[in-house]
């Protein structure tokens, strides 16, 4: 039962550690798509005394992606009703250029202002909106968003890395005697700690093994069974098997320097 519980002891906190990573792959491929959905949401609008060609725009500046005129005669048919024909194409002529613009990515307001300036330094450029009003709350709230998430995977992680040491500590106090007499026939650190490593990286699999298994059974039941519309959308993105590779080597990762860092701090025997 003790050895059992002092593994436990060790492989919880790695659990933490490596669901943490988990969840903010899951999350940044998730908001990654809805990134995508924000910024194919977006679009500026240009004004210009005549006609802009994209390339004339994309010099300007490089996140401009593509440009869409908006067709003057829908403008003048809506606010020259009654009028001569005549009348409506002065009223045409008089008009300028109206353009929406898509950008590449999804981006900092900063950079909107800046693509707002370099686009204006034209001179056949009148104006440009940005709309930077309901731009900048939606931005503000997704990138906070992603800050606290990665606030409390790394708070939780270093909590995690905390007990996992403590925790090699009590395994390295068990196995001192042998560690120490090792020692005195001169046997080489690595081999000295070995059996710490042996217990760490079976406890690293094992660790890996339960994350792999939780996410497998989020990914194909309960999210499929769970209602929720963000979740069936990107079920796929629930887990890959990429992240199989990533958790192990995070796990050893982690290991391997909680047992460097008992091992390093331990005392050589008295003289």
């Amino acid at each position: 039962m003790k050895f059992i519980k002092n593994h436990l002891m060790f492989i919880m906190p790695l659990i933490a550690i490596l669901f943490g990573i988990e969840f903010y792959l899951v999350f940044d491929r998730t908001t990654d798509s809805y990134e995508q959905g924000l910024k194919d949401g977006y679009s500026m609008l240009l004004v210009s005394k005549e006609p802009v060609e994209l390339s004339s725009l994309q010099i300007l500046n490089k996140h401009v992606k593509s440009s869409e005129q908006i067709e003057r005669k829908n403008i003048v048919s809506k606010i020259a009703k009654g009028v001569s024909k005549s009348s409506s194409k002065e009223i045409l002529s008089s008009l300028p250029y109206f353009y929406t613009l898509s950008l590449d990515a999804y981006l900092d307001t900063s950079v909107l202002e800046e693509i707002k300036n370099d686009l204006e330094a034209d001179e056949k450029i009148q104006k440009v909106e940005t709309f930077g009003s309901s731009y900048s709350s939606s931005y503000r709230l997704f990138s906070f968003i992603k800050f606290i998430l990665k606030m409390f995977i790394g708070f939780m992680a270093m909590i995690s890395l905390f007990l996992i040491i403590k925790q090699m500590e009590i395994w390295k106090y068990a196995h001192e005697e042998r560690m120490q007499v090792m020692e005195i026939f001169g046997a080489p650190l690595m081999l000295r700690s070995g059996v710490l490593f042996k217990v760490a990286l079976i406890d690293a699999f094992v660790a890996t093994i339960i994350t792999t298994l939780s996410f497998l059974f989020i990914k194909y039941q309960w999210a499929v069974n769970s209602g929720i519309d963000i979740l069936v959308q990107n079920q796929p993105a629930l887990f890959e098997l990429l992240d199989v590779a990533i958790l192990l080597a995070s796990s050893l990762f982690i290991v391997s320097v909680a047992v460097f860092f008992v091992v390093l701090t331990m005392k050589g025997i008295e003289e």
